[in-house]
């Protein structure tokens, strides 16, 4: 799908003229750092030197901490006070789920921020993450919303290497997004368009799933851009108390796989269904149109499912995983 401000997407081109004549309200390359805290006392000094040890340094941190029961949210403090010269600010969660946490979080950028980065609390990011991030998002027209999303190195809880994450096979598409997430939380930056798309579409919606898919969904959506880069940017670490985590071994596969027999995939289709329509105005044409078939399509019977979501193209990034597509779908878990 290509990014086209045009008749189908009118508010797209007002954004467009507004990025040209608003006063940017913070320095061109600054980034906003966004992290979601909750209970992450253990690893968020480690995060937090890591963001110390960026090779751009042109970065300002939001933190939300959703009623922790530790002291993370002092630990946070204290690295202030050590760090005098980093603007942070620390706020309130909503105290509904890491997912509107994020949405809590982007509600508190100013419009006219630049760039954002979304962060977990327990990762450790690589020296030049938002420098390689910056430089890709500033090739893009300022009019296009974009958001960009790197690899990252899974490791356990002493950021010992497991293996490398995911690599897609097929490019990010509306298509792919309305059944399956292929844009990490922690490895997303955006642009200002992304972010003031965010922003408007967040204030129609009641609930997301997962704050990644929803950008992911919402982006390609308006026919903007998502950037798959094979830059290594972060150490994932993995642990007990990993709200979202990578899938590791069979076990985890299975279990995976176990949502979608138990219903839970399509309640996550369900809210992410619900939203989009609540944010059809920031939709194109065409992914409006898609949006109404897959809905329509999802209620068919069960032995037309497969054939109509077929028809609709939409797919995940693997062959076993559109096959499963197809299953879960005629089994009434999608």
């Amino acid at each position: 799908m290509t990014y086209q401000a045009q008749d189908d997407m009118p508010w797209l081109a007002a954004a467009a003229a507004g990025l040209m004549t608003m006063r940017p309200t913070r320095p061109a390359g600054e980034v906003t750092i966004l992290l979601a805290l909750y209970n992450g006392a253990r690893f968020i000094e480690a995060q937090l030197d890591s963001f110390a040890r960026q090779t751009h340094p042109d970065w300002r941190l939001v933190v939300s901490d959703d009623g922790s029961k530790d002291d993370g949210a002092m630990r946070v403090l204290d690295w202030a006070d050590r760090h005098p010269e980093r603007e942070l600010r620390l706020i309130d969660g909503p105290r509904r789920g890491f997912a509107a946490n994020f949405l809590h979080l982007l509600a508190a950028v100013e419009p006219g921020a630049p760039y954002v980065a979304f962060s977990d609390q327990d990762d450790v990011w690589l020296p030049g993450k938002l420098a390689h991030a910056v430089a890709t998002l500033a090739e893009l027209p300022a009019s296009m919303p974009a958001i960009y999303c790197g690899r990252r190195l899974i490791c356990d809880q002493s950021l010992q290497h497991v293996k490398g994450a995911e690599r897609w096979g097929r490019p990010p598409d509306f298509r792919n997004a309305l059944v399956q997430n292929i844009t990490p939380g922690n490895t997303i930056v955006m642009n200002r368009a992304a972010l003031r798309l965010l922003q408007a579409a967040a204030r129609r919606v009641r609930v997301v799933y997962a704050h990644d898919w929803w950008a992911y969904l919402m982006v390609t959506g308006a026919g903007g851009r998502v950037i798959r880069d094979a830059e290594l940017g972060l150490l994932y670490r993995q642990h007990d108390a990993n709200v979202v985590g990578a899938r590791r071994g069979l076990r985890a596969h299975l279990r995976a796989a176990g949502h979608g027999l138990f219903g839970q995939l399509r309640r996550w289709q369900d809210m992410n269904i619900e939203a989009l329509q609540l944010a059809e105005p920031y939709l194109t044409r065409e992914s409006r149109s898609l949006l109404a078939a897959y809905a329509a399509a999802r209620q068919a019977p069960w032995y037309a499912r497969p054939a109509r979501l077929r028809r609709l193209g939409l797919f995940r990034q693997t062959r076993l995983g559109t096959f499963g597509l197809w299953l879960v779908a005629a089994l009434g878990m999608l």
